[in-house]
């Protein structure tokens, strides 16, 4: 159901954004969140800009169906795997309705069950597919931009292609991208979001990517906007046998920043690995959800995040690695570390693994931690006030973005984002 809706102000209000396959207690406020976007913001098409590099394969297509073509013929391959029978499935609450059964015979599924099964019964592939930040954020992007850019790399081939948005006051600008990485394929795709401006504005992504059997894709994501920007960045995924997808979120700037990923590992020793690097400081808010469901045999995932949180910033992060009935011999992990450099922020962190498989393997774990009294009496001593120590830490997280920056022009927005952050920061870098 589409829950967009307008206020009395003329924003647009997003709820359900990024919002956990299982909830946890609604207390802790983490099952999901509500986006509010500005009033009077102006789409942008002519922002997004896409590069791909000399020699690479010709891989700008003009078949907007791709995408969704190639989801339907794997859902062919793919519907002989689907689940005969679960407890509590569709077919025992109609025995139930029959007098057929004793209720006691039928189980009471959470709301999560409910779906699980539904999966793996009744959904065909492309039915099933999703992206992390969730429908309505899905398609009120999809609506900002013009017609997606399909990259279609063919069987065999590589390619690399930088998709940028630069982000201005006043306007939203999003890149909807379908990628179908063939068979045996390869690519390297890089998207930079950036936003310069004190004025409200909107930057943000859309991408659906497939996966092909045997293909290898990598994504790096780095988003540099100013404060008064709100970065919006969603993607699903799916993965084929023995396809391997690489992605890479680097996150420094925006005062509000949302990133959300789902991805399906359907094939066989299918793989995927999320690597997360994040700063938050000043009143910032950063939200994070992550969603890797294993169905295919001897899958594979892992999910990394290393962040630093400063002055009053917030920070969510869910992560939620879904071993389904199915997928024997799969292994998934989650970690994440956080260096708490400041007493306001506000920090959550949900690790969550689901299983209905036996013969499987999960491992989650968060290593949370403030500066010790004793670091800062340290740096004291040498002249540095807990300020300046608090100013290091986030130096260091742009500084790594920096020298890791896929390219000139990404490396030169770390360093203008680092500027507003810590004066003098670009001749430290030089």
């Amino acid at each position: 159901m589409d829950r967009t809706s307008g206020n009395a102000s003329g924003a647009v209000a997003l709820t359900g954004v990024n919002a956990m396959p299982a909830p946890t207690w609604s207390w802790l406020k983490m099952n999901d969140t509500a986006v509010e976007i500005p009033a009077g913001l102006t789409p942008a098409p002519a922002a997004v800009s896409v590069e791909p590099a000399p020699g690479s394969a010709d891989v700008v297509s003009a078949n907007a169906d791709a995408f969704d073509d190639a989801l339907v013929a794997a859902g062919k391959r793919f519907a002989s795997r689907a689940r005969a029978s679960a407890p509590g499935d569709a077919r025992d609450h109609v025995a139930l309705a029959a007098g057929e059964v004793d209720p006691m015979d039928v189980p009471a599924l959470s709301r999560y069950q409910q779906g699980a099964v539904r999966v793996e019964e009744e959904l065909s592939v492309e039915e099933a597919f999703e992206t992390g930040m969730g429908a309505e954020a899905y398609g009120y992007l999809r609506s900002i931009g013009e017609r997606p850019c399909v990259l279609e790399v063919p069987s065999g081939a590589s390619a690399q292609v930088r998709v940028r948005v630069s982000g201005t006051p006043g306007t939203a600008s999003v890149a909807s991208v379908d990628v179908i990485a063939r068979r045996d394929s390869s690519l390297e795709l890089t998207v930079a979001l950036n936003g310069t401006g004190s004025e409200p504005g909107l930057i943000g992504a859309a991408m659906r990517v497939f996966a092909a059997a045997g293909s290898r894709v990598s994504i790096t994501t780095v988003q540099t906007a100013d404060d008064a920007f709100i970065s919006l960045d969603d993607a699903g995924i799916f993965v084929d046998e023995g396809a391997h997808v690489e992605v890479s979120h680097t996150v420094l700037g925006a005062g509000r920043s949302y990133t959300g990923l789902a991805a399906d590992l359907r094939g066989d020793a299918a793989r995927i690995d999320v690597d997360t690097s994040y700063l938050g400081a000043r009143e910032q808010v950063r939200d994070f959800n992550y969603q890797i469901r294993h169905l295919g045999r001897r899958t594979t995932s892992s999910m990394d995040a290393n962040g630093v949180l400063a002055g009053a910033s917030k920070k969510v992060l869910r992560g939620t690695i879904d071993l389904m009935h199915g997928c024997t011999g799969s292994e998934g992990a989650e970690r994440e570390t956080v260096l708490l450099a400041d007493e306001r922020v506000d920090n959550k962190t949900v690790p969550v693994i689901l299983c209905d498989e036996d013969d499987v393997a999960g491992n989650h774990g968060a290593t949370i931690g403030h500066v010790r009294p004793e670091q800062l009496f340290y740096l004291g001593c040498r002249g540095l006030s807990p300020e300046a120590a608090e100013a290091l830490f986030i130096s260091a997280k742009l500084e790594d973005a920096a020298l890791n920056a896929p390219d000139d022009e990404v490396r030169a927005n770390v360093i203008r984002l680092g500027e507003t952050v810590i004066p003098g920061f670009g001749e430290e870098i030089a």
